[in-house]
């Protein structure tokens, strides 16, 4: 995978499949700015996007509001809920269209999601000239995204980094401190 500082990026976040992917594999939140300032990687970000779907009782505001502190771009999308009771919730068409408009004005398209259902989408990117990378963690991404994209970024492998644990601060490194004679990391 080749990166140069004068490469034209795009990078297209799936907020719900990152989300989840950090609580149930780590139970943590993931580091949206960490993930971001390895997306682009010194080269010139021409727009970051995170999809994300939102609720009627507006919990995730907060979330929303940091990403678009750090530079993410939001499109949302409520959670739809069925007479039956079954809730859904969906970005990957959106997402997959806006790549590819989007990804013919850039020399590389960064994908943030493990979900095999954007294989074909990462397929047409390569076959139109486009690097593709995938940033994922390597438990939960699908193994045929990986092996169609140019370059494959494993979150899990800096977990520290990418990471927010509980009781730990943003910056993901943990703190040694002294209480009553012990030493305890936190």
């Amino acid at each position: 995978m080749i990166r140069r500082k004068d490469q034209r990026i795009a990078v297209f976040i799936d907020a719900a499949n990152m989300y989840h992917s950090a609580k149930n594999i780590f139970n943590a939140r993931l580091n949206f700015k960490n993930l971001l300032d390895e997306a682009v990687a010194d080269r010139q970000l021409i727009r970051a996007i995170a999809y994300v779907i939102t609720t009627k009782g507006g919990e995730e505001k907060p979330f929303l509001d940091a990403l678009a502190n750090i530079g993410i771009e939001i499109k949302s999308k409520e959670l739809q809920e069925f007479v039956s009771g079954i809730k859904k919730g969906d970005w990957d068409v959106g997402l997959a269209m806006d790549a590819v408009r989007i990804g013919m004005g850039v020399d590389a398209v960064v994908l943030a999601s493990g979900d095999g259902d954007f294989v074909d989408l990462v397929d047409y990117l390569r076959h139109h000239g486009k690097q593709v990378e995938v940033m994922a963690f390597r438990e939960s991404v699908s193994s045929k995204l990986v092996e169609r994209a140019d370059g494959f970024i494993d979150l899990s492998a800096d977990a520290d980094r990418f990471l927010i644990r509980a009781g730990r601060p943003r910056g993901g490194k943990s703190v040694i401190v002294r209480r009553g004679g012990k030493t305890e990391e936190i």
